[in-house]
């Protein structure tokens, strides 16, 4: 196989990992929801070792850090090279109304999957109203006095 090298090509393919682009972002493209009472996270991280994969919560500040290992030896001579790899990192704010105490990680072929419960004091709950009838016997024993 024969490839010229192009050392634009090359520029471009660098910008691209570090920035990303519109349809591709650099750093862990996710999809977000809410499902029922818990919100749902769900990243692509392809070929991490799970012994790579880092989540932690500090606050209201998700942190998740995933590092993917080159496999292309040292001493390879490379054809292409199209497919990220090092360490990522992305952080995640997330409101009050969550319940950043248990937070749930699953991480199966290729994808994260992060439920995180929504907190019972942001979960509607309904509200007693109590009857006026202590005033009225008041009321009625005061006029009749």
């Amino acid at each position: 196989m024969l490839m010229q090298h192009d050392p634009f090509r090359d520029l471009d393919r660098l910008t691209r990992q570090v920035f990303g682009t519109v349809a591709r972002p650099a750093s862990m493209p996710l999809d977000a929801w809410r499902d029922g009472d818990e919100f749902v996270v769900e990243l692509d991280l392809p070929g991490i070792d799970p012994g790579k994969l880092d989540i932690d919560v500090e606050r209201n500040v998700l942190t998740i850090r995933a590092e993917r290992l080159s496999r292309m030896p040292d001493a390879a001579n490379s054809v292409a090279s199209e497919r990220a790899w090092g360490v990522f990192s992305r952080q995640l704010v997330l409101g009050d109304s969550l319940d950043t105490e248990h937070v749930d990680a699953d991480y199966t072929a290729g994808v994260l999957r992060l439920r995180i419960p929504i907190a019972e004091r942001a979960k509607p709950r309904k509200i007693d109203v109590s009857r006026g009838d202590a005033i009225t016997q008041h009321e009625s024993t005061s006029i009749s006095a």
